[in-house]
């Protein structure tokens, strides 16, 4: 079932995509379905609680150490039941929560508190991914090496609030994202860069921009290599922002004891799940696949492999809300303008946007189980990618 999104006013026009997901449950993928109702969370058989946990896209390896916690049965350890809503182009999971069809949502950061500022009784309890992954690629022969050298060329962005680091780096650079660059709508893939209708294409890190590397030169009839292209990391430009994270209940947080602790216990399991994954790459690359993902294995173990690059190593302990980063992205989402002079923002969130309390109690135990939270020493695998990411 699919269900029309409530475009919110501001930054770009929308702020993510629609509302209700297909239900992958914690056995298998079951297609299209309707959520409970708001309020506790409800037991089921042998006292388990179920709890719904809204995607924001697709089901892949971005979202690995979730789907292993429900696989390897770390959330099961909790006494909970958990049903993972797959994401997809017409879902705002942060809206998903808040209209109480979902228990717990991933969402980007700058995209949840904009959805906050409109009135979305949202609260974050957990920053799964420490760093941003998000590029802006194009062919190393159009020179574009700086977020200046956007100047007059055609640059694909996704929209949806995807774009935010895109407008922050160009608003930097001193670029007017209306008039000194043209704007070009771009599909979820990387067609319109291959074909040359842009000059710069947005792409994740662990997506886009292994689907280039899985497209055949058509010059030399092998496999792109990095080298053909030139990549805009808003990590090393410093416009990067905070993404997939945990939101919950603002309300429930602060009146239902019984959600608080199945908040805290729904961490507990998924930190197990994303520490699993560090271990785990090949393993958790099977179980995405296996899930119904529509990407390749090659291609997910790419996947996985580099998220698990933006989640290690974590200094504070996984899921951990840094201040300093959350600042940063809140600065950067009240002085970004978008092409109509729009700032993501108008006004900094309360401090009650986020807590730790939950992600802190959920790391005891973690810590308690003899379990690395930090992953300190963590080196990622070496993955070679197949044409079409088979």
């Amino acid at each position: 079932m699919r269900t029309s999104a409530r475009l919110l006013p501001g930054f770009g026009g929308h702020l993510g995509r629609g509302l209700v997901a297909g239900i992958l449950s914690v056995a298998l993928l079951t297609g299209c379905g309707t959520a409970d109702t708001a309020g506790t969370p409800n037991t089921g058989a042998g006292g388990t609680t179920k709890v719904r946990l809204q995607l924001q896209w697709f089901v892949q390896a971005q979202f690995a150490g979730f789907i292993a916690a429900a696989d390897q049965g770390f959330y099961a350890e909790q006494g909970l039941d958990v049903q993972i809503l797959e994401g997809g182009v017409d879902i705002v999971p942060q809206t998903v929560l808040a209209q109480g069809q979902a228990d717990f949502a991933v969402a980007w950061v700058p995209k949840a508190l904009a959805s906050r500022e409109q009135g979305a009784g949202i609260t974050q309890i957990a920053q799964i991914f420490q760093r941003s992954g998000t590029y802006q690629v194009s062919f190393a022969d159009k020179k574009i090496t700086s977020p200046a050298d956007l100047r007059g060329k055609k640059v694909g962005n996704w929209g949806f609030g995807n774009e935010f680091e895109l407008f922050a780096a160009m608003t930097r650079a001193g670029l007017d994202p209306g008039r000194d660059v043209t704007l070009v709508q771009q599909q979820f893939d990387m067609q319109a860069l291959l074909r040359g209708d842009i000059d710069a294409a947005q792409a994740m890190s662990y997506n886009e921009y292994a689907q280039l590397l899985e497209a055949k030169d058509p010059k030399t009839g092998q496999l792109y290599q990095p080298e053909a292209f030139t990549v805009l990391d808003w990590n090393t430009v410093g416009t990067a922002m905070l993404q997939d994270a945990v939101w919950a209940s603002s309300e429930r947080l602060a009146d239902d004891k019984r959600y608080q602790e199945t908040a805290t216990k729904f961490l507990a399991g998924t930190l197990k799940g994303w520490i699993y994954c560090r271990d785990n790459v090949t393993q958790c690359r099977d179980l995405v696949v296996k899930r119904g993902s529509k990407l390749g294995a090659s291609h997910q173990l790419w996947q996985a492999n580099e998220v698990n690059k933006l989640v290690w190593p974590s200094p504070g302990g996984i899921g951990v809300v840094d201040e300093a980063a959350w600042n940063a992205t809140v600065d950067l989402a009240l002085t970004t303008r978008n092409q109509d002079g729009k700032t993501v923002l108008t006004k900094r969130p309360e401090p009650t946007a986020y807590t730790n309390d939950h992600v802190r109690a959920a790391l005891d135990q973690v810590r308690a189980a003899g379990l690395d939270v930090t992953g300190t020493g963590y080196k990622p695998v070496t993955v070679t990618l197949n044409e079409g990411g088979a």
